[in-house]
């Protein structure tokens, strides 16, 4: 693609430290099938500072080659000027083989943060579950802090931690400076909708390590109402309010966006085109956010 690269815009230009410009990362995951060399020159072509890679399963890093790949793709990242601040991976507790060799990977690279996988309810007992969930994680938080990686609880609905109550309670007990919240704001208002996300938000602000941003309208389907998942400014987030929020609590860490939708096309190529057009302009919207804010 020939777009030209959009300008970094401060969030917070007041903060004296090196993290004072969040780095605005693009999620990989929609991008699977790029290589490394060839994501970096794409995602730095239309403006990004840094890509979300993800390193589970069929992603960019397979666990079972992260000691190899991760260093590899984060010299791939760099050699186009981009940031490598966080990876999203499937790792759910220390019984993952994957959870040492991942976590001591990003820990000698200098990857600061790391998303965890998704915890899923039983129905059951949900009290109990939430227990379990809550040993998993802590070990896998601490493991996490020996390595000198911080991990960042996702808000996802449908699985624990979607209503973030779930979250405050599984992250009590822990250090705050290396477990925090991955704030998903589009989850959020699916789950909380109105103003709950909004109380939820002003509760945990000071403790989000990382954002994932994305936009979304209800939508009926044969399967019940589902989010929808839109165009940044298409849907149902207030935006200014939550990069209000934001700096209101001197947020410096990475920002995430998902391309959750499908932005068409008739081949494998235009798929690919369409989808980096798509990212521009949700970054173009995201620009325009932050600056109202």
């Amino acid at each position: 693609m020939g777009a030209a690269a959009l300008p970094f815009i401060p969030l917070f230009p007041s903060l004296p430290s090196v993290d004072a410009n969040p780095p605005v990362c693009l999620f990989s995951k929609p991008l699977q099938t790029m290589p490394w060399p060839r994501l970096a020159q794409a995602v730095k072509q239309i403006g990004f500072t840094g890509i979300d890679l993800t390193v589970r399963p069929g992603g960019h890093v397979l666990p079972e080659r992260v000691t190899e790949d991760l260093p590899a793709a984060l010299e791939a990242l760099r050699k186009e000027g981009l940031d490598l601040p966080m990876i999203t991976t499937e790792l759910l507790s220390l019984r993952d083989p994957a959870a040492e060799t991942t976590l001591a990977a990003a820990g000698r690279l200098g990857i600061p943060y790391c998303k965890p996988g998704y915890y899923k309810y039983k129905f059951v007992n949900v009290r109990a579950e939430l227990h379990e969930v809550a040993a998993d994680f802590q070990g896998l938080a601490t493991l996490a802090q020996s390595k000198q990686v911080r991990m960042g609880f996702h808000n996802h609905t449908g699985n624990v931690g979607g209503p973030v109550w779930d979250i405050a309670e599984i992250l009590a007990g822990l250090d705050p400076k290396w477990a925090g919240y991955y704030f998903d704001p589009g989850h959020a208002v699916a789950e909380g909708g109105g103003a709950g996300w909004k109380v939820v938000l002003n509760r945990i602000a000071p403790h989000i390590f990382m954002t994932s941003i994305k936009d979304f309208v209800w939508e009926r389907s044969n399967q019940g109402w589902r989010e929808h998942w839109v165009p940044l400014g298409e849907g149902m987030v207030d935006w200014k309010y939550y990069f209000s929020e934001l700096r209101r609590t001197q947020f410096h860490g990475p920002i995430s966006l998902h391309i959750e939708y499908n932005p068409g096309g008739a081949t494998p190529s235009a798929k690919e085109d369409n989808l980096l057009a798509a990212a521009q302009r949700d970054l173009q919207f995201l620009w325009k956010a932050l600056r109202e804010a």
